[in-house]
């Protein structure tokens, strides 16, 4: 039998139903206590007024999404109480009867369908190659795939529990529309998400960027620089409208009720700790990691007393707020300036020289992975923010896809303290799927050597240490050896996306000479 050519599409309905089959089959896998949050939302949401939905705090999960997002919830119940009309009643926390199960499972598979839809547009802007090539080698099939069957995505929306397949969903067709020159489709896109969840701020100033320097100026000098006078006001105050118009219609009803603090104070609190109780690996996780190396010498060399020492211990698995023992304590202030200072050369360099979409999508990539490295109480499951959109660019560029691999491979191993039970641990494996869709080889030596040795920390945490004396009273180890050791992988990637970056854009410099 003939194989399906890439451009007939003909191959990609069955690529999305495979995974949509496998995600039918989780779920009866076990969930976290997001499953429980989003059904406190459900009940919140269809049983009582709006003007209480920000303030009900019966249960410790409260609403803390924007308002688009209740509203999400809210229609989703209307669909729930043909399930199980239990689970809408605000009083029954920790609620799983098979029903609910059943359809809080279902409604995440659904609405999975803007995910699927966002995939195939993102395959349709991919950059073709000359000469043709078999369907495994070609860079549409390769991106639908790492999209579709994404590791991150399956464990964390149908095992852990969320519906971040919607929500990439929407920012992969935002990014598609821009790549297709669709520049308000685009932003009406990414308003829409920033109003469903608030954590798209991070990549927020790439998109406002972007849309001034490249649709609000209509032309460049022959340098390349911004020229003044094509500055378009009527493109400014549709782009305006569209913002306006989105963030009316999700907090008007709040701020005419006078609860805009109030739904605020929810969106944004800074209770929470630095780090969240399993490390993200992130700069945070090594400064945490330093910080525990040096007291623990300290108190060895009789340097420290460790009465002295702060009480409330970073390594203890708990969600809390503590103060670093031998290193400055960091503050909200602190992740804030750090993360602005981490994303500002890749904002500035899509004002001075925009490379077009592509220019902006490799921004955006920095900015989600700036504020990952550095921002306030990040979970580990962020790193998707900035590996998905990623993908694009690592099936149309060599460099970009060893980068990738390096990325994705250290990203997705940071998510396997998720997979804890033994009926889904064989999913582990999925994510080296990755050097099977690459081409030659990607990575020099020391990468290789590096990601090899994951192999070994899988070892150490999963055989090794629950087999030592230290299980029982050491019992976070796995997971900081685990978040310490993706945090050098997650910061070296970082670092030669920067450096990519930087010479494309030493290069514009150079070709103007």
């Amino acid at each position: 039998m003939a194989t399906p050519r890439a451009d007939d599409w003909s191959w990609f309905p069955a690529l999305a139903l495979g995974v949509s089959f496998l995600k039918c089959i989780l779920i009866n896998a076990y969930h976290s206590t997001d499953f429980e949050v989003h059904r406190n939302w459900l009940a919140i949401t269809h049983s009582l007024p709006v003007s209480k939905w920000y303030h009900e705090n019966t249960s410790e999960w409260t609403l803390d999404y924007p308002p688009l997002f209740a509203w999400f919830e809210y229609s989703l119940s209307h669909v729930a109480q043909h399930f199980d009309k239990e689970m809408l009643v605000v009083q029954n926390l920790i609620y799983t009867s098979p029903a609910t199960i059943l359809f809080q499972r279902l409604s995440v598979i659904v609405t999975d369908i803007v995910f699927i839809y966002a995939v195939k547009e993102c395959c349709r802007s991919v950059r073709e190659e000359k000469g043709s090539k078999d369907l495994l080698g070609h860079p549409f099939f390769i991106l639908a795939a790492l999209l579709l069957w994404n590791f991150g995505l399956l464990i964390v929306d149908h095992i852990h529990f969320q519906y971040n397949g919607f929500l990439f969903g929407i920012l992969l067709l935002s990014v598609a529309r821009h790549l297709q020159g669709r520049h308000l489709e685009g932003a009406l896109l990414f308003t829409v998400l920033l109003n469903l969840k608030h954590i798209y701020l991070y990549i927020a100033p790439a998109y406002g960027i972007f849309l001034l320097r490249s649709y609000c100026f209509t032309k460049d000098n022959t340098d390349g620089s911004v020229r003044w006078s094509s500055f378009s006001p009527v493109r400014l105050v549709a782009l305006g409208s569209i913002v306006i118009s989105v963030g009316a219609l999700s907090f008007g009803p709040f701020i005419a009720m006078g609860q805009l603090p109030q739904v605020l104070s929810r969106l944004f609190p800074f209770k929470r700790g630095l780090c969240h109780a399993y490390w993200a690996p992130n700069v945070w996780a090594l400064y945490n990691m330093v910080d525990k190396a040096l007291s623990v010498l300290g108190v060895r060399l009789k340097l420290l007393d460790v009465a002295k020492l702060p009480k409330a211990s970073m390594t203890g698995g708990l969600v809390q707020e503590f103060q670093h023992s031998i290193l400055p304590s960091v503050s909200p202030s602190i992740t804030l300036i750090c993360t602005l200072l981490s994303i500002m050369p890749a904002v500035l360099s899509i004002w001075c020289r925009p490379r077009g979409a592509r220019g902006f999508l490799r921004c955006l990539v920095i900015c989600a992975l700036g504020s990952f490295m550095f921002g306030w109480h990040v979970h580990e499951k962020a790193i998707l923010m900035a590996i998905l959109p990623f993908s694009i660019l690592a099936v149309e560029s060599r460099e970009d896809a060893g980068i990738f691999l390096m990325l994705t491979t250290t990203g997705h191993y940071s998510l396997f303290p998720l997979l804890f039970t033994a009926p889904v641990a064989p999913l582990k494996q999925h994510t080296w799927k990755h050097f099977k869709l690459c081409e030659g080889s990607l990575l020099n030596p020391l990468e290789t050597t590096y990601l090899l040795g994951l192999v070994a920390v899988e070892i150490l945490c999963e055989v090794v240490y629950p087999l030592s004396p230290w299980q029982h009273t050491l019992p976070f180890v796995p997971l900081l050896v685990t978040s310490v050791y993706c945090s050098l992988g997650v910061s070296y990637s970082f670092i030669r996306l920067y450096v990519s970056l930087l010479r494309q854009h030493g290069t514009d410099k150079h070709k103007q000479l």
